[in-house]
């Protein structure tokens, strides 16, 4: 039975100027939008109703009696700093601009006459951005939450070691692997965010971690250092995160069969995503290449038009990594390539759509024969030995993390393994490799 989801609400718009019929043309542009709108006559007025009233967007006027534009935006960003606050000037008064951009802290400042589809878009691109903001810190509160239930369930087990000594060192030992995974829970919220994304793909679903892997190889064959890596993988798991406000007919569409609207939109996605990432400064670098991961390596790509060089090469392994699985999921064109022929397409568009040190790079590295010792296999819980990497991270039941990809088993990571899949009845079968020769 499909579980029934209560619709979203629609988001609030606050229109504050002293003139009515500024206050009418605004409420006419954005009533078609589905947006609630709420106007004012003062910058009074509009705090009024700012403390009875949940709003996400405020639009205000410059010039207004008693308090002006700056004077108001600058008690909204005190009170609601949630608000995006938008400035509305129709004359060249540079010092209330500035003050305005420093004292109320704007999202953008549109000049009297507007352009109605630019303001337009402003306004759902502002909204779509803050809305991706609010569920970051959504998720990231959750993972807070779990990390002290964990610990709470720590300091409980501990009052029973005597009574059940046996069944705690089982526990324990994957407790202590859940403390480890959180003081990673920077990269398991981020493994969270991309899930969110995949939950929607349907049949493209794993292309973000498919993207992330392939585009850390290829950081690899390029002999990147490591953070490198991390950013690019990183970037690689979250690079389709501006497309969570897609709707589903737009998810099920490739690329050519998007109307103009919808291709319009489909352009934003990467500056929607690289935006929803500038609250987390440890994401800076992944934001910067996932802003540019369309990018074209002959200067015809999106969203900045960067060419060559000016690309970045994280941005440029990203291109060529997304568009080989996206060849072969069917989201780049009406049929879906054999991996062989994804990669001939990428070698002809070498040096025009990409890069040519990456695409050199991807077939060097798909052509490259596999150590035996290293390719990756199912085996059955009872079967694991020492040794063995694991290929895919480890879920419980539940979904949650209990071993991430390339932990190395060792002897008491095989016994709680075991055990804990006796414990709970389940059949699992790892994917493994063989632990590399090299390490």
């Amino acid at each position: 039975m499909t579980q029934q989801t209560s619709p979203t609400p629609p988001q609030t718009l606050l229109l504050v100027d002293d003139e009515p019929s500024i206050l009418s043309a605004l409420r006419r542009l954005f009533r078609p939008c589905g947006y609630r709108i709420l106007t004012s006559e003062s910058g009074a007025g509009g705090l009024e109703l700012l403390a009875k009233e949940d709003v996400d967007l405020v639009i205000s006027d410059m010039r207004m009696p008693e308090m002006d534009g700056a004077q108001f935006l600058e008690q909204v960003r005190t009170g609601w700093p949630r608000i995006i606050r938008v400035l509305l000037t129709g004359y060249a008064d540079i010092t209330s601009t500035v003050n305005a951009i420093n004292k109320g802290e704007i999202y953008r400042y549109v000049s009297k006459p507007w352009d109605d589809h630019d303001i337009v878009l402003m306004v759902r691109d502002a909204l779509q951005s803050q809305r991706l903001r609010s569920e970051n810190a959504r998720l990231l509160a959750l993972t807070q939450d779990q990390n002290e239930e964990l610990k709470a369930l720590n300091s409980s087990l501990e009052a029973r070691v005597q009574e059940r000594t046996a069944e705690l060192e089982q526990v324990n030992g994957f407790l202590n692997l859940a403390n480890d995974t959180l003081k990673q829970s920077f990269l398991v919220s981020i493994k969270v965010f991309s899930t969110l994304l995949e939950l929607r793909e349907g049949s493209a679903g794993g292309h973000a971690r498919r993207v992330a892997d392939l585009s850390r190889k290829l950081a690899i064959q390029l002999e990147l250092d490591a953070k490198a890596q991390q950013d690019i993988f990183i970037a690689g798991l979250l690079h389709d995160i501006g497309k969570i406000g897609f709707s589903d007919a737009m998810f099920a569409k490739p690329v050519p069969k998007l109307s103009s609207e919808e291709l319009s939109r489909y352009r934003k996605h990467s500056i929607a995503g690289a935006s929803a990432l500038l609250p987390l400064a440890d994401l800076k670098n992944a934001a910067d290449l996932i802003r540019a991961h369309h990018e074209r390596f002959d200067g015809q790509g999106f969203p900045d038009a960067l060419q060559g060089l000016g690309i970045p090469l994280g941005a440029r392994i990203l291109a060529v990594a997304n568009d080989y699985d996206g060849l072969q999921i069917g989201t780049l064109s009406e049929r879906r390539f054999t991996a062989d022929d994804a990669r001939m397409l990428l070698v002809k568009s070498r040096g025009k759509r990409y890069c040519p040190t990456v695409v050199d790079a991807l077939v060097e590295l798909l052509g490259r024969p596999r150590d035996e010792a290293g390719q990756e296999k199912e085996v059955p819980v009872d079967q694991l030995k020492i040794g063995m990497v694991l290929a895919r991270d480890l879920l419980a039941r539940d979904g949650a993390l209990l071993l991430a990809t390339d932990y190395v088993l060792d002897a008491t990571l095989v016994r709680e393994i075991q055990a804990y899949a006796k414990r709970e009845s389940l059949p699992l079968v790892l994917h493994v490799r063989n632990h590399s020769k090299q390490r």
